[in-house]
């Protein structure tokens, strides 16, 4: 039996763009990247050199202070080349596809009655760590600790998200085996958030705690639900693992194979096709979208709230589930501010017209209308943010670098991607995810 979560408060924001449901293969790239700036503080250290042949699952390169966590190629090709930007940071590991995957062998494991040191180290050596984030922090989870429970949100409610649900209907089996392995890593629970799509799916899944949750934005983000389940205090870990990501893991241990398969929604008002395309993780953006599109788009790898600007011809984000394709916002709209004058803005405020159409879908731009100003106590911030802690409060106390009132507002909690909503509505015109993100990375080198 299910547990109801209902939140209340949030941002339902309606776009143009969604996609069809209808699951087709793309175009199979001919060069896939792994990004180690994906990984949030891991530091890589390669293993492999340009022009090296890999099957697929065959390490990479493994984090340098978690050496445990290894990441592997999601396709079999050749090493094409490794780019660098400053201080011979490593941006990309280019490999060269062959035209079908040949993959390494880890034999065929049962989780459900395997040891659990035996599961852990499965996971590890066939790269599927990567896909283990821990809270707090929002990072890489480290093998060394035990969390306290794992989470995982099938809920989709962020603007023109792929559906996770229609994502996972057909990978049922491995994803099953997936939470038979989570089950060995944690002495507590599993939890299942699912919605209505997603729960007619996964409702017989088993060793789960399923919580039904409804709500607008950001109710379908693993923190919030953690927030309203089992909050964390400080000293502990909980773990979150994506819902295809599960599925990856669980293929490895019934097939023994890496099977890096990515399901990729192409949404937005600029995208000509807006279906969902199977391929690999990293593969090339302009194969997924089907031709290079003009300066007047905005390529943004995930969705339009937490999501990456791509140019044409870069490769899809490690974890994301969606490119979108939305306007720039290059152009100077006259008289901007007079709410009749422009009927298809939308605004969480009463500046515009939108109020009254609650139900409209909206085209928006990348415009910030406007320049960075002072934060000023409105309660904004309040209404979109569905958790007990003070959102204005948290985000100057990371400005100031205030560790002590960083930890007593909440900081263990949260995410950049949990403000994101805050981030589009508040009239501040502040990076408040990058703000958020800093703090969390002040909190790692103070804290640990």
């Amino acid at each position: 039996m299910s547990k109801d979560i209902r939140i209340r408060r949030g941002l339902t924001l309606r776009l143009e763009g969604e996609a069809e449901k209808e699951l087709v293969q793309a175009p199979r790239s001919k060069t896939f990247a792994i990004k180690p700036p994906d990984f949030h503080s891991v530091v890589p250290k390669m293993v492999v050199k340009e022009g090296a042949k890999l099957l697929a699952g065959d390490e990479i390169f493994y984090s340098k202070y978690t050496g445990e966590v290894r990441f592997t190629s999601p396709v079999s090709g050749v090493i094409k080349e490794i780019k660098r930007g400053e201080k011979r940071r490593i941006l990309e590991v280019i490999i060269e596809a062959d035209a079908e995957n040949s993959y390494r062998d880890f034999g065929k494991m049962d989780a459900s009655t395997a040891d659990a040191k035996d599961v852990k180290q499965r996971i590890l050596d066939s790269g599927c760590g990567a896909f283990i984030n821990q809270r707090p922090y929002d990072i890489i989870a480290d093998p060394k600790d035990t969390p306290k429970a794992i989470f995982i949100s099938a809920v989709t409610t962020a603007p023109l998200a792929g559906d996770k649900g229609f994502i996972i209907k057909d990978k049922i089996a491995a994803f099953q085996e997936g939470v038979y392995a989570l089950q060995k890593l944690t002495p507590g629970k599993v939890h299942l958030c699912v919605d209505d799509n997603s729960a007619q799916y996964l409702k017989d899944i088993k060793g789960v705690e399923i919580h039904h949750v409804k709500g607008p934005h950001p109710a379908g983000n693993v923190g919030v639900q953690i927030h309203k389940i089992d909050p964390i205090n400080q000293g502990e870990r909980v773990w979150t693992v994506g819902v295809e990501d599960l599925a990856i893991i669980g293929n490895v241990f019934l097939t023994g194979q890496y099977r890096a398969e990515r399901t990729i929604a192409l949404v937005g008002s600029e995208a000509e096709n807006r279906k969902y395309y199977t391929t690999f993780i990293g593969a090339n953006v302009t194969d997924i979208i089907g031709k290079e599109v003009s300066e007047e788009v905005r390529i943004i790898s995930g969705d339009v709230l937490t999501g990456t600007q791509l140019s044409n011809n870069q490769y899809v984000g490690f974890f994301d589930n969606e490119v979108s394709l939305i306007p720039e916002g290059n152009k100077f709209r006259m008289f901007g501010w007079l709410p009749f004058t422009y009927n298809n803005i939308h605004s969480n405020s009463r500046t515009s017209l939108a109020w009254l159409f609650p139900n409209k879908k909206y085209n928006p731009t990348t415009n910030m209308n406007g320049e960075e100003r002072a934060l000023v106590v409105t309660g904004e911030m309040e209404e979109v943010l569905p958790m007990d802690i003070y959102p204005m409060q948290l985000i100057k106390a990371c400005m100031a670098g205030n560790i002590e009132k960083m930890e007593n507002l909440g900081i263990y909690e949260v995410a950049p991607e949990d403000f994101a909503a805050v981030e589009y509505t508040n009239t501040s015109k502040l990076e408040i995810q990058e703000v958020i993100r800093l703090g969390l990375d002040l909190m790692i080198t103070e804290v640990g």
